[in-house]
């Protein structure tokens, strides 16, 4: 049980960074 949360709490991590990145490049475009 206790692998299974940790893959879980990977898998969120990583959609989280890439939301992060979406709103950077949106920001970029914005000072432009």
């Amino acid at each position: 049980m206790g692998s299974v949360i940790k893959k879980r709490r990977k898998r969120m991590a990583k959609k989280k960074h890439r939301k992060m990145l979406k709103r950077t490049r949106i920001a970029r475009r914005n000072k432009k």
